[in-house]
């Protein structure tokens, strides 16, 4: 019978596990068994000394590891990697234990086991905040790797994926034991795990360090959001000395590369500036030779991109609603947001200096996770919208609000409601003091003190975001709109310019022009990357631009709400709050319209009727928004929305079934047309025919519904002698002056192409002005394009409305007008430069001279065809710089052949002969008049005065019609420029009276003389001798 094992004592199981967990001897002879395992000679004999056995005991734990870690042992583990060891070995004999039979043992060891655990992470924790405490012991306090934590928390929050989907290690191969990390974080003070987490964090960020949208950031990312998951972890960040980077010199790149959460957001697909750019390189790795890639590869490479920076946006989105929930962590977030902001705010010019300001990746990462900060409260009816103060402009502390260009309000206005209000307040304040301490309180609730009186005012997190998101979107999103857009027309130009200088290669090569194309291709080539980036960040990423719509969609809701809610007439004062707001507000949202009309489906499913409304109501309001362009942007957005424009039926609704379009659309496109005639910039007289381009094409469809044509036709009536006649008088204007330019530059054009068609003395000339003059050639040909299609509109809008609406065109200060206007068109169209005009194709340049002579001859018909009081052919006769009986007929013969319809051309015919007999009248009239006085000649035209009134100011009498042309175009008096309208004009009752008898006696004379003529005539025989001797 075999002899029955001897039952060990807990005192010897306790020592056999302790030295399973902490690999240490007190005895040599244990040692040798197991190279891993450390006598500790000087440990043993002290405790010999003591009197007590060689045993390890949980007493004497502590000691055992401190000796441990403090000596110098030949081959053993570095500090850090061999308390983990006794952290995971402790977890392992935990298992084991838990086998134990002996319910008494068992609880005795599980004890023994959890002390050595938590002992492991407490000098974990000691180690990591003073690592130079066990240097001796094979480490050096100086980790180049960073902190020998990170790799077990990589480890914790799993493996990541780059941008091609390949699994990226980052612990290597380094576990985290079960539990570990939660105890470590656990179980401390925040002063001692602050120094740790302080050097995690700069790990992490120098991890990020420019690493592009295909590189490894998700690990990185994922352990961040591990540690601020940890309540002290998030303390630690947001008081982290680069939380928020300090110096007088701070600046937003500064933020950006310094802070920890800097290179996080700065992780995109975005070009930066070379010196910070982020590796792998976006644009070379997916978009190189893009025009030769297989459609398949560059999509795969766009919907990467998209789910790389997707998975971004919402790992950072969780990182700071995480900050955010947490009542001690949320101001730092905010001040950061804000710090981001300020800092930046030179982002929203033009030419940004990428030294000094954060990149487009950075801002439009940030765009992108303040609109997910914003969802709880972009709600389909938009409930928490009165959560937003618009106060906040005046008296929040945090952004620089007060140098933004408002929508209304002047700085200086800004300035002294700021001042006023604040001084209001603390006046209320004081008083409501007063009456609390006698025990009244007259003004209701306290009023909170605002900032200047030392305590800052409160504000929700829905107001902060919500401002703060405003500001981010404009120097990140809409700025990356802006910039994309200038990268698509940089584009643009150098390939125009490529292809001339090929053009001029084929014809006269040379090693100089050679150098310039293979220049301007690797330039096409780069530009090309950085575009598809762009489109594969931004333009391909449907989420980013329905949440930016959701929040311009609160944004243009909210607004309206200050001035009494969707409804019009507006009131007659503009409230204070709305003139203040920041005009980008409004000018991000119409940008934001734009962009996304543009882009096929981004305006699916989106509810676009608040949008409708805010742009009918404020595109005509001065008094409301200031900036004539931002207005006249309001008017693009709608020309993007046409149905036969945005290839959708969804927006015919807009313009054809909702009622503040049917009742206000049409009004306030004409008085813009007028308004923008004067826009206050140096480039006005050109700005305008962009935009009234938007506004003819856009008045043009709306023409053809019918009821906006009947609200056209009302208006026509209403506003005969107002805006009406104001808007016809600006359409005539650019009507003469964009054909009369057109024509010229036909003419310029022709003379350019003779040249160059003479080879041989072409080639005889230097190649610098043969360049410059093809240059010259290719702009002349822009020039003409443009021109002549402005042109075309604005003469066919004065066809269609003429058909109906003729009577503001024969009003006396009009009439004259048209009629020259015509019958310069006719004589450039049929008369004797008409042949010198001729193209080779005039397609090209949008010139079509047929289609012009119709419509211009059916304008003529038209007009005749309402002219009751048969004025019109007189003022076409007047005309005596372009009137000529032989042009109608001409034109008439033109029309035959083109094959006209036979009734306008008769019509035609009958108005030419009514305009010939009024010409033979009309010098009848000048002989019966004869010599007229000077004081009954009009001091501008020099015709006689039929309504003379005086200038109130330069006290001079002019015609009534005359200085009513003139205030169409222009409310001065035209002789000392001081101001001036219509019903300022004092009628001249004694000069009139004067004239009228002046007219009387000459034709009395003129009768006089026909009848005495008369009677000579009858008593004078037929063979010329006298009746009466």
């Amino acid at each position: 019978m075999a002899t029955p094992k001897p039952q060990r004592s807990p005192e010897e199981v306790e020592d056999i596990i302790l030295r399973k967990i902490f690999l240490v001897s007190l005895t040599e002879t244990a040692a040798e068994s197991d190279s891993r395992v450390v006598y500790l000679e000087l440990t043993a004999a002290e405790i010999l000394s003591e009197g007590k056995e060689l045993r390890l005991s949980r007493d004497l734990m502590e000691r055992v590891l401190i000796d441990r870690l403090s000596g110098n042992f030949a081959s053993a583990e570095p500090p850090f990697q061999y308390l983990i060891g006794c952290y995971r070995r402790a977890c392992d004999e935990g298992k084991k234990i838990a086998s134990i039979k002996d319910n008494n043992l068992r609880s005795e060891m599980e004890s023994a086991a959890r002390q050595a655990k938590k002992l492991s992470v407490s000098y974990c924790r000691i180690h990591l905040a003073n690592p130079e405490l066990f240097s001796a012991a094979n480490s050096s306090p100086n980790r180049p790797n960073g902190s020998p934590l990170l790799p077990l928390i990589f480890s914790k929050v799993g493996s990541s994926l780059d941008g091609f989907g390949g699994v990226v290690g980052g612990s290597g191969g380094v576990e985290s034991p079960p539990g570990f990390l939660e105890e470590f974080f656990r179980d401390s003070d925040f002063d001692s795990l602050d120094p740790i987490l302080r050097g995690l964090y700069e790990d992490l960020r120098l991890g990020v360090l420019k690493v592009s949208a295909l590189g490894n950031f998700q690990q990185h990312l994922r352990a961040l959001h591990f540690l601020v998951s940890l309540p002290v972890g998030a303390k630690s960040l947001v008081n982290h000395p680069w939380w928020i980077p300090k110096g007088v010199y701070l600046t937003g790149r500064a933020i950006e590369v310094t802070s920890v959460l800097g290179p996080f957001f700065h992780v995109s697909a975005l070009p930066d500036h070379t010196i910070y750019k982020s590796q792998p390189d976006v644009g070379q790795q997916c978009f190189s030779d893009a025009s030769t890639r297989r459609p398949a590869d560059l999509l795969s490479s766009f919907t990467t991109i998209k789910t790389v920076m997707n998975n971004l946006y919402d790992g950072l989105s969780e990182v700071l609603l995480l900050l955010l929930k947490n009542q001690d962590t949320r101001q730092g977030v905010l001040e950061f947001f804000a710090e981001v902001i300020n800092k930046n705010s030179s982002r929203a010019h033009i030419q940004v200096d990428p030294m000094s300001c954060a990149s487009s990746g950075m801002f439009v990462n940030l765009s992108a996770v303040m609109l997910r900060l914003c969802e709880p409260f972009l709600d389909a009816n938009l409930t928490k919208r009165d959560k937003i103060d618009p106060k906040y402009v005046f008296y929040g502390d945090r952004l620089d609000l007060g140098g933004l260009t408002a929508l209304h309000a002047s700085s200086e206005e800004v300035a002294e409601w700021t001042n006023k209000r604040q001084s209001d307040g603390e006046n209320r304040l004081l008083q409501s003091q007063e009456a609390t301490s006698s025990g009244i309180n007259t003004f209701g609730p306290p009023i909170t003190k605002s900032s200047s009186s030392g305590e800052k005012t409160k504000y929700t997190f829905i107001c902060e975001c919500f401002f703060m998101t405003a500001r981010v979107l404009n120097l990140g999103l809409l700025k990356a709109f802006s910039d994309f857009k200038h990268l698509v027309q940089d584009i643009s130009r150098r390939e125009d310019a490529l292809t001339t200088l090929k053009d001029m290669q084929g014809q006269t090569p040379s090693p100089q022009l050679q150098l310039e194309i293979t220049r301007l291709e690797k330039e096409i080539e780069l530009f090309s990357q950085e575009k598809l980036c762009y489109e594969a960040q931004i333009l391909r990423d449907g989420t980013i631009i329905q949440c930016a719509l959701s929040f311009y969609r609160l944004m243009v809701v909210w607004l309206v709400g200050m001035v009494g809610g969707f409804k019009m007439p507006l009131p007659s004062t503009c409230p204070t709050e709305f003139a203040c707001m920041p005009e980008h507000f409004v000018e991000d949202a119409m940008e934001l319209l734009i962009f996304a009309s543009r882009i096929p489906k981004a305006l699916d499913g989106v509810l676009l009727d608040d949008f409708m409304n805010f742009i009918i109501m404020f595109m005509a309001s001065p008094n409301y928004i200031r900036n004539p362009y931002l207005r006249a942007k309001m008017v693009e957005v709608l020309n993007c929305w046409m149905p036969r424009r945005s290839g959708s039926s969804a927006t015919a609704s807009l313009f054809e079934g909702h009622q503040l379009s049917l009742e206000y659309l049409v009004r306030n496109l004409l008085k813009l047309y007028v308004d923008i005639e004067f826009t206050g910039s140096h480039t006005q007289f050109y700005d305008k025919f962009n935009i009234r381009h938007n506004i003819a094409e856009l008045l043009e469809y709306l023409w053809q519904v019918p009821s906006h044509r009947n609200a056209w036709r009302r208006i026509a009536k209403e506003e005969e002698k107002g805006v009406y006649l104001n808007f016809l008088n600006f359409l005539i204007n650019d009507s003469i002056y964009l054909l009369d330019e057109s024509l010229n530059k036909i003419l310029e054009l022709k003379e350019l192409e003779a040249e160059m068609a003479n080879t041989a003395e072409w080639e005889r000339r230097p190649a610098q002005e043969r360049q410059e003059r093809t240059r010259l050639f290719h702009s002349q040909e822009n020039i003409i394009r443009i021109d002549m299609k402005l042109a075309n509109e604005d003469v066919s809008m004065l066809a269609f409305t003429s058909e109906q609406i003729t009577a503001p065109f024969l009003l006396p200060e009009m009439v004259e007008r048209v009629a020259s206007m015509l019958n310069y068109f006719l004589l450039q169209l049929v008369g004797p430069q008409s042949k010198s005009l001729s193209l080779k194709d005039p397609e090209k340049y949008e010139f079509r001279p047929k289609q012009l002579l119709k419509q211009i001859v059916c304008i003529y018909v038209h007009l005749a065809r309402g002219d009751s009081e048969n004025i019109f052919p007189s003022a076409i006769s007047k005309d005596g710089r372009s009137y000529n009986e032989q042009l109608f007929t001409d034109a008439a013969d033109v029309l035959r052949r083109i094959g006209e319809n036979g009734k306008v051309i008769q019509e035609f015919d009958e108005l030419s002969a009514k305009a010939k007999v009024a010409a033979s009248e009309a010098r009848d009239a000048e002989a019966t008049l004869g010599e007229i006085p000077d004081e009954f000649l009009d001091p501008i035209q020099y015709t006689l005065m039929r309504d003379p009134v005086i200038l109130p100011s330069s006290r001079i009498t002019i015609d009534r019609a005359v200085i009513q042309r003139h205030l169409l175009s222009d409310s001065t008096d035209p002789f000392n420029r001081s101001h001036l309208t219509a019903d300022m004009l004092i009628p001249d009752t004694e000069l009139k009276e004067r004239i009228e008898e002046f007219i009387r006696s000459q034709e009395m004379k003129r009768r006089e003389g026909l009848s005495t003529q008369s009677i000579k005539a009858t008593i004078q025989t037929t063979d010329g001798q006298m009746l009466i001797d």
